[in-house]
């Protein structure tokens, strides 16, 4: 049988990948024995849940790792029962005492725990105060980690999370480059101190010179890497003429940094060590799981280490689906030649794990192989764990649509990949203390957010009357404010939609604009903030002339104005294609402004759809998803959305309610990574 990592090839965006517990050449490729998922299973009680390898010596096992032995056992009042996955397969065990009670007994380093929960929540079901069981040493490794760095939501996620873990009790390095642009944004690194701790990197044909900053703050080493390639005009990733051309080696030194940093750096007096937990977060930091396989374990060291690799998102990388000769696109995605495999550091017997293969189709002439490297590949290939950042998406990826070329191959590892929804700072989104909005309420006090209704007297007349004739007798703070400062007319009743994302095609814009006339049909007011796309930053400017009453839109990106929207509209939309977690739609619920979704990835785990016809005092749902993605599926939502608003406002406030008192704060987020931190260490490393 060849070689998993010597000879897998995509034809047609396929992969050839064999089955995972064969052994290769000297590569042994370990198939994971004991964790298998337990996402969305509901716990009948509390437990302890007992997790071990199955090894030739204890319970016989099949192919697929599962135990084929099933038992019940009674030992001094505790019951040892088992648990099963859909096909009937045994995956663990739990301890039961007889009283349903939980006794915080020890059994080696396996026990993880566990509570049953009451809501109906997605994914792993965990208890809010839940304690830390097991500490590691948790390296993470991006290329961006708010606030030193940030374009999107990965710097959101590394600059958290982080932080979450760290309070938790975990010993917590996170691993970026050191930035400078010549901007005030330098002076965000200004705390940092040179460890005057130098290291040589050999690749890309020569010996890279490579120092370290650090910063101690909120219980977490911040670690820069600091190299000249780091240092120039633009983002992380280009500037105004595209994305830079030495990506490949930019994001390649910060691998090979991230992997020596917890080898060489004291930090507070004491080395990371060996045994250490690598999340690596995107295509940037991939080539670290291919390097611990690779350049370490051989020489015993990192064996007892293990890597999750984390998808923020997929598209991110999505050079399958691009022709070979788009090099200036594929550079941004970490997609490059074949011929640049010998820079990255790696012995040449590691070439099939990095190696891709564009379909015939995407080639550009008879004589192009198709040839090319991809880290992200080789990362999903050598790391010990998959994530993605909701449930719904770890499944999207699997799928031809969502997967990008890799899905199956991201199949093929189904077994160990799990979606955890992102928490948000409940420090900074929070209604109650935000400095950026016109006045603070919360759940317990919607005073400034929704205004009472009254019921206009005899005679009273409006053009656009709600047909329970119900209109604002006191003005909301929140919202006037926007309306104010946006030039709109200020008119509490009126439902206010907001839209805030980037403007391009992910995020559905398109069909926002194919709406836009039928919308203005109706009483509303619309409001938008983003960036993006010239085409649609010049249609939102021409819309903005053409509903001159209605519309605004803000062309590019600020933060104050965007808490100011989350708090001061009615409904946000977010009619995204795909969506690996999303944020907007998180912080407007917990500013009690009610979503309406494309009911895809993390929308979909995120927003309940609205049950009017739940039994009274039961009412269900915090806002609504739509589906299909057509203009026609968006404007019912949207148009139930305005009804229940005007005519149905206790049905409102229960939804404003439910989604304000939504558990969203990163430490449940963190919970959730402690069980697969758990997996990981139950199992041997997948490549060793």
């Amino acid at each position: 049988m060849e070689s998993l990592l010597m000879t897998p090839k995509l034809s047609s965006c396929k992969s050839s990948l064999n089955p995972p517990q064969a052994k290769f050449n000297n590569v042994r490729v370990i198939g994971q024995v004991s964790s298998a998922p337990l996402w969305g299973r509901r716990s009948r009680a509390r437990c302890l849940t007992l997790r071990a390898s199955v090894s030739d010596g204890g319970l016989s096992s099949s192919q697929d790792g599962s135990s084929a032995v099933e038992y019940e056992k009674e030992e001094k009042g505790l019951i040892l029962g088992t648990e099963k996955d859909d096909s009937g397969a045994v995956i663990g065990f739990h301890l039961i005492p007889p009283s349903g009670e939980v006794k915080a007994n020890q059994v080696g380093e396996s026990f993880t725990t566990a509570s049953s929960s009451t809501e109906e929540a997605e994914g792993i079901k965990v208890e809010e105060k839940a304690q830390t069981r097991v500490t590691y040493n948790i390296v993470f490794v991006t290329a961006e980690a708010a606030p030193y760095s940030k374009t999107g939501g990965l710097g959101d996620v590394c600059g958290s999370l982080p932080i979450a873990l760290a309070a938790r009790g975990h010993r917590v390095m996170v691993v970026s480059p050191r930035y400078q642009n010549g901007t005030p944004a330098d002076d965000k690194f200004a705390s940092a101190v040179d460890l005057d701790c130098p290291i040589k990197i050999h690749c890309f044909g020569g010996v890279q010179d490579v120092g370290f900053f650090h910063e101690y703050r909120d219980g977490v080493d911040w670690v820069f890497v600091d190299h000249p390639s780091y240092h120039r005009p633009g983002n992380p990733y280009g500037d105004q003429y595209g994305a830079f051309g030495d990506n490949q080696f930019r994001f390649a030194l910060l691998s090979h940094a991230a992997c020596e940093a917890p080898l060489v750096l004291p930090l507070g007096g004491f080395n990371y060590g060996e045994k250490c937990l690598f999340l690596v977060n995107d295509w940037h930091a991939s080539l670290v799981p291919v390097l611990l396989a690779a350049k370490y374990r051989p020489y015993g060291v990192y064996k007892d280490a293990r890597s999750i690799l984390v998808i923020h998102n997929l598209s991110h990388q999505d050079g399958a689906v691009k022709p070979c000769s788009d090099w200036a696109l594929n550079k941004r995605k970490g997609v490059e030649p074949a011929v640049t495999y010998k820079n990255l550091g790696l012995p040449l017997e590691w070439y099939g794990a990095l190696e891709w293969v564009f379909p015939t189709w995407a080639r550009t002439h008879a004589l192009d192989t198709g040839q090319a490297v991809n880290p992200l590949k080789g990362a999903i290939v050598t790391a010990d764990r998959i994530l993605t950042v909701s449930e719904g998406y770890s499944w999207e990826i699997t799928t031809i649509e969502g997967g990008y070329g890799l899905h199956e191959l991201l199949s093929s590892r189904n077994s160990v990949l799990n979606g955890i929804t992102n928490g948000i700072d409940v420090a900074e989104w929070d209604p109650s203390s935000d400095e950026h909005i016109a006045c603070h309420y919360s759940v317990e006090n919607l005073n400034d957010k929704v205004a009472e209704p009254f019921t206009l007297r005899s005679g009273s007349t409006h053009q656009h009357m709600s047909l329970t004739s119900v209109v604002y007798k006191v003005q909301v703070q929140c919202k006037t404010a926007l309306q104010k400062e946006f030039g709109l007319p200020i008119r509490p009743e009126c439902p206010l939609i907001g839209f805030i994302g980037r403007l391009d095609y992910q995020k559905g814009i398109d069909l926002i604009r194919l709406a836009i006339p039928e919308i203005m049909e109706d009483d509303v007011q619309f409001v938008m903030l983003g960036s993006g796309d010239p085409q649609f930053e010049g249609w939102m400017r021409a819309t903005e002339l053409a509903y001159k009453d209605k519309f605004r839109g803000w062309v590019g990106f600020n933060v104050p104005i965007s808490h100011r929207i989350t708090a001061g509209c009615d409904i946000l939309l977010m009619p995204s294609r795909f969506e690996p977690c999303g944020l907007n739609q998180l912080y407007a619920m917990r500013y009690g402004t009610v979503p309406v979704v494309h009911d895809t990835g993390g929308l979909r785990d995120t927003v309940k759809n609205f049950n009017p016809y739940a039994p009274e005092g039961s009412g269900e749902g915090t806002g609504w998803t739509f589906s299909p993605l057509t203009k026609e599926s968006m404007l019912t939502a949207l148009r139930v959305a305005i009804s229940t608003y005007r005519e149905h406002k206790c049905s409102w406030e229960g939804l404003m309610k439910r989604g304000m008192q939504r558990p969203c704060s990163w430490e449940n987020a963190a919970i959730q990574y402690e069980q697969v931190f758990e997996w990981a260490f139950t199992d041997p490393p997948y490549v060793i």
